[in-house]
């Protein structure tokens, strides 16, 4: 049976938490991507569900988490793009954009293919890609631009060539977007109220400890300041997978700018 707490109790635990000094990681090993420790072992601390905080009287309470002295972007939420028919990552963007993943014929079998892009609207990664906020069509849009590609870089010149005997270096068919209406009704269900926690990290023996160091509360999120953080490339979307799993499309944000995605951000500690 899941116990319900008041927002005033949540924090008071959360102070418990941060008194106790270092607090072994739930994960076993560290990632180089961000991978949900710091908020994982906190909620393990507290009993409570992942990504479920069970607060009374409230609606749509989420807990993130982050390590102090990092430069990892933040996830907000999953979403794959549309159109959803399309299968847009499995069927498109892997089999005819990807390339040879780094561990192929190591740690996985040797025509294991990888699409993994941090992608910005501010600017054209050095394959080609970006994100567009069209706000006439009223969708953000992941678009390819074949000349916008690092061909200096032998691998990606060889890559571009691959791509061209594939699909061609047109733009993307179908193109993937993600529609206003959708995310402003995700985004505001999912990321309308968070508490975010920072913590500082040490690894002895192999194993991250975290250090509980400040807490933050965050509500009245405003999609608004959700498309323009896309257009200043503060929030940017973040593709993930390989031939045999997709780790999930997110919409990411940076360290330090919630005052632009949320009306009230409130230091508790």
């Amino acid at each position: 049976m899941i116990k319900i707490i008041t927002k005033e109790q949540l924090i008071e635990e959360i102070r418990k938490v941060s008194k106790q000094g270092w607090i072994k990681s739930v994960k076993r090993t560290k990632t180089t991507r961000n991978d949900g420790a710091v908020g994982n072992t906190l909620e393990q601390l507290l009993g409570i569900p992942e990504n479920n905080l069970p607060i009374a009287n409230s609606n749509g309470w989420e807990l993130k988490g982050q390590r102090l002295h990092t430069s990892s972007l933040v996830t907000l939420k999953h979403y794959e793009p549309f159109p959803r028919g399309a299968d847009i990552v499995s069927k498109m963007l892997l089999p005819l954009y990807g390339w040879p993943h780094k561990e192929a014929g190591k740690k996985y079998p040797r025509n294991e293919m990888s699409f993994r892009s941090t992608t910005s609207a501010t600017h054209f990664t050095n394959r080609g890609f970006s994100v567009v906020v069209d706000r006439q069509q009223r969708k953000i849009k992941f678009v390819f631009d074949s000349k916008k590609a690092d061909t200096s870089d032998s691998e990606i010149a060889s890559w571009l060539e691959s791509v061209e005997s594939r699909v061609g270096l047109g733009q993307f068919y179908p193109e993937p977007y993600w529609g206003f209406d959708d995310l402003r009704d995700l985004m505001g269900e999912k990321a309308r109220n968070c508490f975010y926690i920072i913590a500082d990290s040490k690894l002895e023996r192999g194993r991250e400890y975290f250090s509980y160091r400040s807490l933050l509360m965050l509500s009245g999120f405003s999609f608004e300041g959700f498309l323009s953080c896309i257009d200043l490339g503060v929030i940017q979307i973040d593709f993930d997978a390989r031939t045999r799993h997709n780790h999930g499309t997110k919409f990411r944000i940076k360290q330090g700018f919630w005052k632009e995605l949320y009306s009230e951000v409130k230091q508790l500690f």
